[in-house]
């Protein structure tokens, strides 16, 4: 038995067509077969400055959201960043992956960029004081070891898939 249209997972095509279409999302990125690199801006607050973030997403696997400018750690004059998968490349942690927090049939704009806006948000309340009020859970320290390790072997088959891509021409920049 075939699930319900809206609990299918969404094509990188598809998820490419709402982050255009969304003002919050709005960027450029490149897509190829099977995964997304989209790429735009992210300002949490009105007095905020303005983050670049990269959204990597491939079909069946969880999205990677890494922020890429500016450098996190600078700003956090070298304190160990609260809440991430990794340091470097800064890959935020937004949901806990296996809680259904984040489903491939979910839209990326409506769910990883938003949650990536208020991440932002406590990030810079967390430079100002020094506490984490952004709450979730996250895996413990062990797990998170193992699973950082495992999310950038991933994150990296995933840019040399994209760089393979481009190099084919089978990927198409938008």
């Amino acid at each position: 038995m075939q699930p319900p249209e809206s609990r299918r997972p969404l094509s990188a095509a598809k998820q490419l067509l709402h982050l255009r279409t969304n003002a919050l999302s709005a960027g450029h990125g490149e897509l190829g077969p099977g995964m997304l690199d989209w790429r735009f801006a992210l300002t949490p607050s009105p007095l905020s400055r303005t983050y670049q973030a990269r959204l990597v997403y491939v079909e069946d696997q969880p999205p990677y959201l890494f922020i890429d400018e500016p450098d996190l750690v600078l700003l956090a004059d070298g304190k160990p960043l609260p809440h991430v998968y990794s340091q470097r490349p800064v890959r935020l942690c937004l949901y806990l992956p296996g809680t259904e927090e984040f489903m491939p049939w979910m839209r990326l704009d409506t769910t990883v960029v938003p949650w990536a806006a208020l991440w932002l948000y406590y990030f810079e309340d967390w430079l100002a004081t020094g506490e984490w009020h952004g709450e979730g859970t996250h895996p413990s320290e062990q797990r998170k070891s193992r699973n950082e390790r495992r999310m950038l072997r991933h994150a990296g088959s995933e840019m040399r898939a994209l760089e393979m891509a481009r190099s084919t021409r089978h990927g198409r920049q938008y």
